[in-house]
């Protein structure tokens, strides 16, 4: 079909709020999954159908307790089950070969009446591949998958364990998802280094221990990192083996409901960290290689490998892995109550050199040429369409550093269907700055520009540092200002140490610039708002499998004698007073001052103007600060308070009054005293 002839419904639209897209028109109108939901529509019934496929394939009860098993396993020449349920007799339960790669094994009920496997009884599928060797595999539908410990000699394979509590095992769910934020504040989580134990921490500990911490900070949404099972822990979850398995580290499938359950309670709304990107290479554990062959769910040869990540590449163009990667999502959703979900990856999924070593001028040819996946593309456009069809109150993140044009438009404009897009050139310029300038060299234009260089009215997600730069062979932001000197001088009681009181200021003001200037929603790594010190390292053979920097110090945000607690209290003021205004729900901010010599940046959004002096020596008296709105200002939150660790020059009684003279392009302005690094934003009290 003409690509032209395609009916986009709303593509007009598109074309109003960027005219440059449509000489792309053609392109745009051939990615439309148009051609798809014919398809699954013909074949399935519709997508409501066809995005179900965990309650076709897997193992599942009936309910006269016999089970039935069913596989998509294409390239198998024969399948069995084996288990603890037939003392292990690898060829002594063999499937029905069906049509399309699919295969069936029925299991009639034990003579007692009871189903022939068990909650926690061990099963494996059996592989006959087309040299005739038979080869061991965990079902890629495979709902609850546990290591053996260390004690047990059982070996480090992950087991697949049936997962069928009673009815007063299951969790039941009390509580009903809390509305969709206006204004998305996001507690990126892992689960497994939340305590300040050296230990992996439970679904239990997070649900009564760090839940009310995130709700207190002023966070309204949480990200869960790590949840869909991975082989090798210290892969940070980004080494899938296990699709439809929650991680069995923390605890139990009930556990993590109960968790996201009283995060529900507690009005936070939870999301999950889905990699659909790629999946481990890891044969036993994982999907690769499931039915002996190298394709099944990726695309043979170079074109299923990812060569930097060492892992296999989804072929989505396979009616059975979309219906795989569509029901995994629904999975989520309809068995855990997630209510939204980050794509982890994306830039590698949509672009067939997987983005490795390339950068994106935002020329627009890079965006609609050869080099574009359109496979990749149709797969998340079908991804978002089918959840927000499914709950329109779901939220999607595209983790994206190249800036594909229509990513966060919606579906029926030729969009992809995102609601947002991680603002990825943000935590590396604030790493620029701190690696390679010093405080008087920084240029206020180029910051102003990376914070506010987004795509009009396609969301993103501001962030001042990535959970990678938390790892060990980088920094945080705060270790970048502070470092060493954190272990000898973050005490209240201590002497002055102007490399920490350099750094607590630019933290606070880093945070607060990019909260406000930089997206429409704003995400922060576990612990890094208060400063967390040192490195995140999981357990490995090259630290004797040491959990000690594989947890948060809570303790030290907690102590008012140590000056962590500073940034930890800024941090939730500054979300209190988002909550307030809503800046990150309203129009862009207008940026009417940008001093390069003063180091001084200033602009108004959401009825309120925001003032930040980075000069490292230089504080300004009656500095003009221009304005749309006249009438009578007051510093609403400051920095520089004592409370948040500053030196408190700035007074907050203070009223400041508009002149109606123009300044910086504005109708009105006022005169402020601006410390050296310092911000401060300014309430519109009165007209």
């Amino acid at each position: 079909m003409d690509p032209m002839k395609v009916q986009v419904a709303e593509i007009e639209n598109l074309f109003k709020l960027d005219p440059y897209l449509k000489p792309y028109e053609r392109e745009i109108r051939r990615r439309t999954i148009i051609d798809w939901l014919n398809k699954i529509d013909k074949l399935e019934g519709g997508l409501e159908e066809f995005s179900q496929g965990y309650k076709y394939y897997g193992l599942h009860f009936k309910d006269d307790n016999s089970v039935v098993a069913r596989e998509w396993a294409p390239g198998a020449k024969e399948l069995y089950m084996t288990g603890d349920f037939n003392n292990w007799q690898w060829e002594a339960n063999p499937f029905q070969k069906l049509e399309f790669g699919k295969w069936e094994l029925q299991l009639p009920p034990n003579a007692d009446g009871t189903p022939a496997v068990k909650h926690l009884s061990e099963i494996k599928i059996i592989v006959r591949n087309e040299r005739g060797e038979l080869l061991d595999r965990l079902s890629p539908w495979a709902v609850y998958v546990k290591q053996p410990p260390k004690e047990a000699n059982l070996g480090v394979n992950f087991k697949q364990l049936v997962w069928h509590p009673s009815e007063e095992g299951r969790y039941t769910f009390k509580y009903p998802s809390p509305k969709r934020p206006k204004s998305l504040r996001i507690y990126e989580c892992h689960v497994g280094i939340a305590s300040q134990e050296p230990c992996i921490a439970s679904y239990d500990h997070f649900t009564t221990e760090v839940i009310p911490r995130i709700k207190r900070q002023g966070y309204n949404a949480i990200q869960l990192m790590a949840v869909m099972e991975h082989a090798y822990y210290a892969s940070f979850g980004y080494q899938v083996t296990s699709f439809f398995a929650a991680s069995s580290r923390f605890g139990t499938p009930e556990q993590l409901k109960r968790m996201i359950d009283v995060a529900h309670e507690s009005g936070l709304f939870v999301l999950l960290d889905v990699v659909h990107s790629h999946a481990s290479k890891n044969v036993q554990d994982g999907l690769n290689q499931f039915d002996g062959t190298n394709n099944c769910y990726f695309h043979d040869g170079p074109r299923g490998e990812h060569a930097l990540w060492d892992s296999r590449l989804f072929n989505y163009v396979e009616y059975e892995v979309l219906r795989f990667l569509l029901s995994n999502l629904r999975w989520w959703h309809e068995t855990y109550n997630f209510d939204g979900y980050r794509f982890d990856g994306v830039t590698s999924m949509i672009y067939h050199s997987r983005g490795i070593g390339q950068s994106f001028s935002g020329d627009y040819n890079e965006y609609f040429g050869m080099n574009v996946d359109t496979d990749a593309l149709n797969y998340l456009a079908l991804a978002n369409y089918m959840l927000h069809l499914q709950n329109p109150q779901c939220v999607t993140i595209a983790e994206d550093v190249s800036g594909m044009p229509t990513l966060c438009r919606p579906i029926s404009e030729g969009g992809i269907g995102f609601d947002y897009r991680l603002g990825m050139a943000i935590p590396d310029k604030w790493i620029q700055l701190l690696k390679e300038y010093s405080d008087d060299q920084w240029n206020m234009g180029n910051l102003v520009h990376t914070l506010t260089n987004r795509r009009y009215r396609e969301n993103t997600v501001a962030y001042a540092e990535s959970h990678d730069q938390a790892l060990v062979g980088d920094k945080t932001l705060a270790f970048w200002l502070m470092d060493k000197e954190m272990y000898t001088s973050m005490s209240v009681l201590s002497e002055s140490n102007i490399i920490i009181d350099r750094g607590l200021a630019l933290h606070k003001m880093i945070r607060l610039i990019t909260h406000s200037l930089g997206g429409e929603a704003y995400l922060n790594f576990m612990g890094n708002e208060f400063g967390h010190p040192e490195w995140l390292d999981f357990p490995r053979p090259g630290n004797n499998e040491s959990y000690h920097y594989a947890r948060r110090q809570w303790n030290l945000a907690d102590d008012d004698l140590l000056k962590y607690h500073f940034l930890g209290e800024f941090d939730r003021a500054m979300n209190e007073l988002e909550e307030r205004f809503g800046w990150l729900h309203s129009d862009p901010a207008y940026v009417s001052w940008k001093h390069e010599s003063d180091k001084v940046i200033a602009y108004e959004r959401a009825g309120l103007v925001f003032v930040f002096n980075f000069h490292p020596t230089k504080s300004f008296t009656n500095y003009c600060v221009g304005t749309n709105w006249p009438g009578t200002y007051k510093v609403s939150l400051t920095t520089d308070d004592k409370i948040y660790g500053g030196f408190q020059r700035i007074d907050k009684n203070c009223e400041h009054f508009t002149k109606s003279e123009a300044y910086a392009g504005r109708s009105n302005h006022f005169e402020v005293y601006i410390p050296c690094r310092t911000a401060a934003i300014y309430e519109h009290i009165s007209n």
